[in-house]
């Protein structure tokens, strides 16, 4: 029954998903192109037989590029593949695995399209990371026998009521799931009580856990500082904003600058496509702005109020930049984003209440003393005003949470080790 509800859902909102899609190209032109990959129709260069990687979006790229690359090199005579559903993901595959990996787009869940793409590419194994729950695509994974494992696998409380109203599609689809690698033993009980087999769903930790500095990073960082104009001023950053943030964060702004009057703010749109909107805001509000790749083209002759983030790639060289770090996504309900970048940089960390994606990263590095939550753009603004006030303060909540980090590192090899495992046992 659930199940087919499911597909008459889908195939009713085929024409929406289009619209949706051309709707959305007109802001960002990159969702206009290669649509047909997302409706099953893969390119001639991508190889049959592969091992597959599903990461989504960029985020999830960039936790899982050194376990595909550790893997790729391992089995350099097995093409890989890695799917994104994003065009920020699709970037991310490019610049971090290109020399390894074929990639092309995931087709979406309708049954044609699904069907058709794993008719072309015909994959050894399906590795899911995070939480991309698809009853089509497991389901035909399934019926062909290519073993699916779902890997840094999390399940917050209220994605698994959602769950839990349609048990009857998601239990089937847990069950054909292989193994499940969780992030900790909550998610782990979580998968489990939805239908996951308990003798294959383990916690293994965060892959993020193991994020680590690139090569020339301090380089980069004295380089953004130049391009800048930035001299010994303070500065804080707000990270992967969402709109309806950002005014609170321009209010906090406002306030912190009656204490820290030379004070400059990095304020990062989780969607570079929004810079335009952001850098409006910024002038709206009074305050000087200069853009991030603006700046990369033509140092800046004198420091602005705000710069705004606008180039990928990019958010933890401008979380070394900073002193405190704001961790969007939070102050308005989408459930903030990782915390951990600013943790390897050695910084305190402030978050809104909205942490349901991070639950249990966020209560770790609270407990430490590494994270302060605040409700709105006046408490947002004591704790960066406080921060900034005091050199020995935040030395402390920066120590913590790097200890955090260090502490909890090893996921990438454990995950590694289970995927070597299955992957030699799909090649004999």
């Amino acid at each position: 029954m659930a199940a087919g509800l499911y597909q008459l859902v889908l195939w009713l909102a085929l024409p929406v998903v289009w619209l949706r899609l051309r709707w959305r190209a007109r802001r960002e032109p990159a969702y206009g192109q290669r649509i047909a990959e997302r409706f099953g129709c893969v390119p001639g260069e991508i190889p049959r037989g592969c091992v597959w990687f599903h990461t989504v979006s960029a985020g999830e790229t960039i936790a899982a590029a050194p376990l595909i690359q550790q893997l790729a090199d391992e089995f350099a005579e097995t093409p890989f593949l890695v799917t994104t559903m994003t065009p920020t993901g699709s970037e991310q595959v490019s610049a971090r695995l290109a020399d390894c990996v074929a990639h092309c787009y995931a087709p979406y869940d309708f049954g044609f399209a699904v069907k058709r793409f794993f008719e072309r590419v015909q994959p050894k194994i399906l590795v899911l990371m995070e939480t991309e729950l698809w009853p089509n695509l497991i389901e035909q994974a399934a019926r062909r026998g290519v073993p699916v494992l779902l890997v840094n696998a999390r399940l917050s409380e209220r994605s698994a009521k959602g769950y839990a109203r349609v048990a009857g599609l998601t239990r089937p689809m847990l069950q054909r799931v292989d193994a499940i690698a969780c992030q900790s033993d909550d998610h782990v009980q979580r998968f489990v009580a939805l239908g996951a087999a308990p003798d294959t769903t383990t916690a293994m930790g965060s892959v993020k856990y193991d994020v680590a500095e690139p090569p020339g990073f301090e380089d980069d960082i004295v380089k953004l500082r130049v391009v800048f104009a930035l001299q010994q001023q303070p500065v804080w950053i707000a990270a992967s904003t969402h709109p309806g943030e950002d005014e609170q964060v321009l209010e906090a702004f406002r306030l912190v600058r009656r204490q820290h009057a030379s004070a400059c703010l990095l304020l990062v749109p989780r969607h570079p496509v929004r810079a335009d909107d952001v850098c409006k805001l910024v002038l709206e509000a009074g305050f000087t702005v200069s853009r991030h790749s603006e700046c990369l083209q033509q140092a800046s002759s004198q420091t602005m109020d705000i710069v705004v983030g606008d180039v990928m790639g990019s958010l933890l060289q401008l979380y070394g930049l900073a002193d405190v770090a704001f961790v969007g996504g939070s102050l308005v309900p989408v459930g903030g984003h990782n915390p951990l970048e600013p943790a390897l940089c050695g910084i305190p960390i402030v978050s809104g209440p909205e942490q349901f994606n991070f639950t249990d990263v966020m209560a770790d590095l609270q407990q430490r003393g590494a994270l302060r939550t605040v409700q709105d753009a006046h408490e947002l603004a004591e704790v960066v005003c406080l921060y900034l006030s005091d050199a020995d303060l935040r030395q402390q909540a920066g120590a913590a949470a790097a200890n955090a980090l260090w502490e909890n590192r090893g996921a990438t090899a454990r995950v590694a080790e289970l995927l070597r495992t299955r992957i030699r046992a799909v090649l004999l």
